[in-house]
């Protein structure tokens, strides 16, 4: 590729951020080329320098940070050498930026009409009639439902997924040359992920748009990027063919990266023996009341959690999947009492403990604990780090203080951070480091069930690698059981001993690890699998794992929670293997022969005489 084919040029970029009395190199002697549309991916751990690459193309480092050295060539001018008026018309108009949280870039305040308008309204003199058709046709474009009544709404309306789709959308309207993603589906479940991605790439072929994206998922990397650049600590490490460069990596580092992916099981760890469980939930229900759209209208009920029923014995790592709003989390706080339940039960070794208050219940909870997806707003940045794992031995009597501080010290030591870091402060130490903290916290009064709430979703694979790995040496050393809440099929695989994958409120699918992944029965479960790029070790090296899994023939059999009611049951298929059927339902004598099935799906009359399993 020569120099004047290529859209995007950099050529030894050195970017340095001036401490008194050094000089911190967030990027040094980076060469990189981006031919027109083309996907070039830019991987690496936190820290790499990725950001502060895809963010000197467009001149917006966060200060103190300076451009000390080197040049940037798009489209045939150094940006580096530009002048703030010509960087402008260059921001939005020739290149366009995705950040990874879609709600900093947009006004919490402003309509989403208003701000998709904003690019266009600076750079062209288009009058607001074409401006609004121009909005509307590229909501159209990244398949956003209602695209006319997406323009007066606010981002808090949509979900993470689709306020993705709409920075894409409002990035798009003045078709830019280059797109930088950075990082632009980290907080997104497989499903999401995939939808995102796959318009991103549909972009790329349709207006021949040119894309950076940023990202520490080799996966997506393998799935979607043509080139692939790996940046280690500010230095680019490796470059090529996005597939040549993961199947062979030649660098020790991109090899780590590689080696640091979750692995399945050799072995089934699931257990076919017959025992009482530790935790027990039947029928759970969840309901949130939401406000009506219409004045003086009734509340609108949700059911977040619809009928959930789930065993976990004392030994077990119990993995609950599925895609964003399926009602994991909440599940999760409801078997602890974070959230009463509207209905069902629950009981611990035999006791109800939805019943329990006061100092029964709190007795009760301190056998219960939750890791909290992000750690550093779940810790206290006033307290110090030894204060903050202690709080959970303040309601133990039979402890004096420094026993407790002991402990604390000593679970300090255990996941690996050391008692020197008892006096730090949460914003002193990394994201990795914040999570020992939290998993320090949960596990020093004793816990017998400890809920992980997407515990490594917001962490770069080396850093998950490692607290995989902890999880599990501390499950083993405390003996503790765990409910693990995540969208990353390869981390449940690689670590849970059994599976439920869960859909608005519901179980589809219940298996052991292994037997699930290697034999999906339920649609939605082929498509999570189907969604999430994972890659394998082979002869040749990496690659992406061929999980391509079809649905069964006869979808009417099972159960969808978005066209059926109540009809719903849960089957064995196998041993340990249950699945999510729609109950059949018998109907009188009479109509029984007007039962027909059309498209799939079942239609009845819409009165029947009974159910039945």
């Amino acid at each position: 590729m020569t120099a004047e084919t290529n859209l995007l040029e950099v050529r030894g970029l050195e970017v340095t951020f001036p401490i008194p009395g050094r000089e911190v190199r967030a990027c040094q002697n980076v060469d990189l080329t981006i031919a027109p549309g083309q996907i070039h991916a830019v991987v690496g751990e936190s820290g790499s320098g990725k950001t502060m690459l895809a963010r000197s193309t467009l001149r917006l480092l966060p200060p103190p940070a300076l451009i000390t050295a080197g040049s940037i060539h798009f489209e045939g001018r150094d940006l580096v050498e530009a002048s703030e008026l010509e960087m402008r018309k260059v921001r939005g108009a020739r290149i366009g930026m995705i950040f990874q949280e879609p709600l900093v870039s947009l006004n919490p305040a402003l309509r989403i009409g208003r701000q998709m308008a904003e690019a266009m309204r600076l750079h062209t003199d288009l009058p607001m009639e074409e401006i609004r058709a121009k909005a509307v046709e590229m909501l159209r474009a990244v398949r956003m439902p209602d695209p006319e009544g997406c323009l007066s709404r606010y981002p808090h309306e949509f979900s993470g997924g689709m306020r993705q789709r709409i920075m894409i959308a409002s990035v798009m309207m003045m078709r830019p040359a280059l797109l930088l993603a950075d990082e632009p589906t980290t907080a997104l479940d497989a499903v999401v992920q995939r939808e995102v991605l796959d318009i991103m790439a549909d972009i790329v072929k349709e207006f021949g748009t040119s894309i950076m994206l940023v990202s520490h998922d080799l996966g997506v990397v393998a799935r979607y990027a043509d080139e692939a650049t790996v940046m280690e600590k500010g230095v680019v490490v490796e470059q090529g063919a996005s597939g040549k460069l993961l199947a062979q990596p030649s660098h020790p580092y991109t090899q780590k990266l590689l080696s640091s992916l979750p692995k399945p099981p050799t072995s089934s760890r699931a257990s076919t023996e017959v025992r009482q469980p530790l935790l027990s939930a039947r029928d759970i229900e969840v309901h949130y009341e939401t406000p009506s759209r219409w004045p003086f209208g009734k509340p609108r009920l949700h059911r977040a959690v619809a009928g959930m029923s789930l065993d976990i014995h004392a030994d077990e790592m119990v993995g609950l999947v599925g895609e964003s709003g399926s009602g994991k989390s909440t599940l999760g706080r409801a078997l602890i009492r974070l959230k009463d339940p509207s209905a069902g039960s629950v009981t611990l070794d035999g006791q109800d403990i939805l019943s329990l208050s006061g100092t029964a219940l709190r007795d009760v909870r301190r056998q219960l604990q939750i890791i909290f997806q992000d750690p550093y707003s779940s810790l206290n940045p006033r307290m110090r780090i030894g204060a903050l794992v202690g709080e959970g031995l303040r309601h133990i009597d039979d402890i004096s203080p420094t026993k407790a501080r002991e402990r604390v010290l000593d679970m300090l030591d255990a996941v690996g951070l050391g008692r020197g870091y008892a006096d730090r402060f949460p914003h002193e130490m990394s994201g990795g480091q914040r999570q020992r903290v939290a998993i320090a916290r949960a596990l020093v009064s004793r816990p017998r069930l400890v809920v992980a709430d997407e515990p490594v979703s917001a962490l770069d694979i080396t850093i998950q690698a490692q607290i995989l790995d902890l999880l599990r040496d501390l499950k083993n050393r405390f003996d503790f059981a765990c409910l693990f809440i995540s969208h990353d099929l390869g981390v449940v695989e690689s670590i849970c001993d059994r599976v439920l994958v869960m859909y608005k409120g519901r179980v589809m699918e219940e298996a052991g690890a292994a037997a699930l992944f290697a034999r999906p029965s339920h649609p939605y479960t082929c498509r999570l699998m189907n969604a999430a790029p994972m890659l394998e070790a082979g002869q040749d090296g990496y690659g992406l794992k061929d999980i391509e899994r079809l649905p069964p023939a006869d979808l009417g059999a099972f159960f969808d929670a978005d066209i059926h009611a109540d009809a719903y049951q849960l089957r064995a298929v196998g041993p340990g293997h249950k699945v999510a059927f729609q109950r059949l339902i018998i109907y009188s004598p009479r109509v029984l022969a007007d039962v027909r099935h059309s498209n799939g799906r079942y239609g009845f009359p819409w009165r029947p005489f009974l159910l039945s399993t």
